[in-house]
């Protein structure tokens, strides 16, 4: 069996809104992540980390921000239909890790949540699924809570 991994990295900025969608949850905030589809950034990382991994491309590649579909689009289809194309390209992803930098909001009460919806996502064991909440110690525009970045991992196998 062969093994690859890929590194996704996402970030946006906040604006005046009613929520933070991260990693298919809405988290709760006076505040939303500004973007052309859903704004979720982790499920952006994430589905990076796939295409990259597989090497069959990237998101700006798959889902362009030029294309007027894209528009507000749900950013789990679009990790769904990324993980299409992963397996075409005989690969799945068998483990995945994602750091969410920021202030705020607080990703602890949210941590299990999101597991449970990437897992479901990705067809894999919700234990295969980390995801962890960072702050960047109140350094540069996410320290300055002006926004939030995104790094994941993906652990791929072939099929």
């Amino acid at each position: 069996m062969k093994t690859r991994v890929g590194i996704g990295y996402d970030s946006h900025r906040f604006a005046e809104g009613d929520g933070v969608l991260l990693g298919g949850v809405r988290i709760p905030a006076p505040f939303k992540l500004v973007g052309h589809s859903d704004g979720d950034a982790v499920a952006h990382a994430l589905t990076d980390a796939i295409l990259g991994g597989a090497g069959v491309g990237d998101i700006g590649e798959m889902f362009p921000d030029s294309d007027p579909a894209n528009k507000g689009r749900d950013s789990i289809e679009m990790l769904h239909l990324a993980l299409h194309r992963v397996r075409a390209a005989g690969w799945s992803p068998v483990q995945v890790d994602v750091s969410v930098i920021c202030e705020r909001p607080k990703v602890g009460p949210y941590r299990d949540e999101m597991r449970a919806s990437l897992a479901k996502a990705l067809g894999i064991e919700t234990g295969a699924v980390m995801v962890k909440g960072k702050t960047n110690e109140k350094l540069g525009w996410i320290g300055k809570e002006k926004g939030l970045a995104v790094i994941a991992v993906a652990t791929l196998e072939s099929l």
